[in-house]
């Protein structure tokens, strides 16, 4: 038996090319945790997907909830919807996702961190002088995430 279960309606699977199309062309998705509990904890975040080094990347505060969660259980799953469209004069709306399962960690490389709080600001702005005053004055107080996939999966839906 495979850790990973296979996609039940395994005709609407997508391809990892597919996949990753999603994953760098979304500002955002939902990282899940155990939270305290035992209770599921699902975040929204934006992200950053890194080509080279395959991850996912995320920034936040030092501390709370999402940080507490991941030294109890590095496992995560990370949510990622495109906004779908309609086909000719259909009502259902089309549209993809995506499920990265993986383990979670901080990230404690200064030029990693740096790198990622650029990504992710230049998937929103291209003002670089406000992008080099925001990684300034937030330099102490982020801390930066690495989502190492370990499974994915991608799925085409079509609402009925």
């Amino acid at each position: 038996m495979t850790m990973f279960r296979e996609m039940r309606r395994y005709k609407q699977a997508m391809t990892r090319e597919e996949c990753l199309a999603v994953l760098k062309s979304q500002p955002r998705g939902v990282l899940s945790l155990l939270g305290e509990g035992g209770y599921p904890y699902g975040v929204p975040l934006d992200y950053w997907y890194n080509e080279a080094d395959g991850r996912l990347y995320f920034h936040g505060a030092r501390e709370g909830h999402k940080l507490d969660a991941i030294r109890a259980c590095d496992k995560a799953s990370f949510c990622v919807c495109d906004e779908g469209h309609r086909e000719g004069t259909d009502w259902p709306l089309h549209f993809r996702s995506v499920i990265v399962f993986g383990r979670i960690a901080p990230v404690t490389d200064r030029a990693v961190t740096r790198e990622v709080c650029r990504r992710l600001a230049e998937k929103f702005t291209d003002d670089a002088a406000y992008i080099d005053a925001e990684i300034a004055a937030a330099r102490d107080r982020v801390l930066c995430l690495a989502l190492t996939p370990e499974h994915m999966t991608g799925k085409r839906i079509k609402e009925s």
